[in-house]
């Protein structure tokens, strides 16, 4: 790990988030690589298409 790279905190570092419903999805802050870059830009995150439950799908 580069000391330009964090552990992300919402997936531990797993690149996988879990719903209440244990429905395991790609980590939308590290978008499942289970790090974060320091200077990774935010802006370019696009939201996904979610069912009426918010669960995401591919």
């Amino acid at each position: 790990m580069g000391s330009q790279q964090f552990r992300c905190k919402a997936c531990d570092g797993e690149g996988l988030l879990m719903d209440d419903e244990s429905w395991r999805y790609t980590c939308t802050v590290c978008r499942g690589d289970g790090f974060v870059s320091k200077y990774e830009n935010q802006d370019e995150v696009a939201i996904g298409h979610v069912d009426e439950n918010k669960r995401y799908l591919d």
